[in-house]
């Protein structure tokens, strides 16, 4: 349900409603700022004159102006083509040890290879199960790392994954490889391409930037997480993907507050303008 918008310009549209979408909101909602946030339900992110006005145009055709903008739309994960593996994303496919790593332990576990960052990966869910496979896809070892992972008791399988093995069941069973064999796992580990949800922002213009090791792309932010766009700021994983909940909930906070810092002084300004003029009269 969506909520009647105001037709008259508003102080702030946020666009995506997460946790530093959510956070950016209170603070300025707490500062009597009116705010919209526009959240399509999909979460898993500069100094500027006082007559900024943007107009943000809803997928239903409605729009709302706004003085400033927080874009704090997340990111998606773009899987491994691997056949079979997407239908068990977030259930027995996961990536991250701290976020995951719990609800899996002491399960057999598999890490699909596929860049460097895995190694570092395999090492980590060591710390969770004794059971751990690493399926190189193509990722070459150098004998340093096969020697550590063999003082870790991690197995190397070097031929290539066909595919992932779903159980009559439903549940991930492990995974194919393209001579038949199947390496039963119940949990795999992968490293995902991390980009920026960025849909129907594209005339924003907001700079982006490539991130280390080919892992995606992220929208650039400097103090506050204000941008090289006069009135723009984001927040959350849409700039910093490695962010969890708690430091996507800080920068929310932040970039709300130093906008309601700049609309203060804008205020201000706009005030002391009319006082002059009222002076004048």
């Amino acid at each position: 349900m969506s909520d009647p918008l105001p037709h008259r310009t508003v102080d702030a549209v946020v666009v995506g409603g997460g946790a530093a979408g959510l956070n950016g909101a209170i603070m300025l909602a707490r500062s009597r700022r009116s705010v919209v946030v526009v959240d399509d339900g999909r979460p898993r992110n500069a100094p500027a004159d006082g007559d900024l006005r943007f107009t943000i145009t809803l997928a239903d055709g409605r729009t709302v102006t706004a003085r400033r903008v927080l874009v704090a739309t997340g990111l998606r994960d773009v899987l491994p083509d691997v056949p079979g593996l997407s239908r068990h994303w977030g259930q027995a496919v996961v990536h991250c040890p701290y976020c995951h790593g719990w609800e899996v332990r002491d399960e057999p576990i598999g890490v699909l290879g596929g860049s460097a960052a895995s190694v570092h990966q395999a090492f980590l869910f060591r710390q969770l199960t004794d059971d751990l496979v690493f399926l190189t896809r193509g990722v070459t070892l150098d004998a340093d790392t096969r020697v550590r992972f063999g003082a870790r008791d991690i197995r190397v399988v070097d031929t290539p994954v066909a595919e992932v093995v779903t159980d009559a069941d439903g549940t991930l069973a492990g995974v194919r490889l393209i001579d038949g064999e199947v390496v039963s796992r119940r949990v795999l580990v992968v490293g995902t391409t991390m980009q920026a949800r960025t849909d129907g922002l594209e005339g924003l213009r907001l700079p982006r930037e490539d991130l280390p090791d080919g892992k995606g792309r992220r929208f650039v932010a400097g103090t506050a997480g204000a941008t090289a766009v006069p009135g723009v700021w984001v927040a959350g994983n849409v700039t910093d993907p490695t962010a969890q909940v708690g430091a996507s909930a800080a920068a929310g906070a932040l970039a709300g507050a130093h906008i309601n810092a700049l609309l203060a002084a804008a205020d201000t300004d706009a005030a002391l303008a009319a006082h002059a003029v009222a002076g004048r009269a």
